[in-house]
């Protein structure tokens, strides 16, 4: 019998790589332990993704600025925030990203996707993951990521991503057109960080998204055959500890590092835009 692939996501490779009982907690304990508080970070960057993907959504005559705005507006959440003044701060801020972001848009040009999921396969993996949108740029494809967090991209960030690598090879599967060329557009600053992968940069990325699947393997058969959770599944206690989801579960993340609080990722308080 051929061997059988081994299912995975850009994130869920990663979990493990991060922390294997991280990635026990995620995806193997039943029932799963409760997950910690929103954060105020993520709560950002989910309304911006969300407003960006639904903008494509709209007649092309309603894609403008304010047309965003409202958007992000309408599907803004305060989960994270310290206070209500706090949030809307913070949305005044992001719809500010927003609206200079689109302007430099062409809305005639319709993407390839948005928030589309795509796969493919290796000798060893069976890959998907949903890319924040697809543009054609002549005769290839560009996958882009949207970013918003506090630092800006840089090309390095995009050449070293799995992610997006894995993006590539699933944008080449599914959609069957050249794809080399991934960016990630970093609304907070305006700026675009790019790369071009070669046939030897993704091979690289399988290469080592292959050696975490063999390990997340070897742990899962270990376990189900009686080894100790804790041992096939081993905690890398760090600063990391002290957001991580499942801290409240984790008496080693706990020790390792004092708890933030959850709209400690957001930059220095902004002015209001609006």
């Amino acid at each position: 019998m051929p061997k059988r692939l081994f299912s995975c996501t850009p994130s869920k490779l990663a979990t493990f790589a991060d922390c294997p009982r991280r990635y026990r907690f995620a995806y193997l304990t039943q029932p799963r332990p409760p997950r910690g508080p929103a954060w105020a970070h993520n709560t950002v960057g989910a309304a911006v993704h969300a407003a960006l993907r639904s903008w494509w959504d709209l007649p092309v005559e309603k894609r403008t600025p304010s047309g965003a705005r409202q958007l992000l507006y309408s599907g803004w959440s305060r989960a994270g925030f310290r206070d209500d003044e706090q949030a809307q701060t913070w949305r005044a801020r992001a719809a500010g990203w927003l609206t200079d972001y689109v302007a430099e848009l062409d809305p005639t040009e319709e993407p390839a996707g948005t928030e589309r999921t795509v796969g493919a396969t290796t000798e060893a993996l069976a890959l998907s993951g949903r890319v924040d949108r697809i543009d054609r740029r002549g005769e290839e494809l560009v996958v882009v990521d949207y970013k918003t967090g506090r630092w800006p991209s840089t090309s390095d960030d995009a050449r070293s991503s799995p992610a997006l690598a894995l993006y590539v090879l699933g944008v080449r599967r599914t959609l069957r057109r050249a794809c080399r060329r991934v960016e990630l557009h970093h609304l907070p600053s305006g700026t675009v960080a790019a790369f071009e992968h070669t046939e030897r940069s993704l091979a690289n990325h399988v290469r080592r998204a292959e050696d975490i699947a063999v390990d997340i393997t070897a742990a899962t058969e270990a376990l189900e055959a009686g080894a100790d959770a804790d041992a096939a599944f081993p905690p890398v206690p760090g600063q990391q500890c002290s957001w991580c989801d499942f801290r409240s579960s984790c008496p080693t993340g706990q020790a390792a590092a004092p708890a933030r609080e959850t709209w400690s990722f957001l930059p220095t308080e902004p002015a209001p835009t609006d």
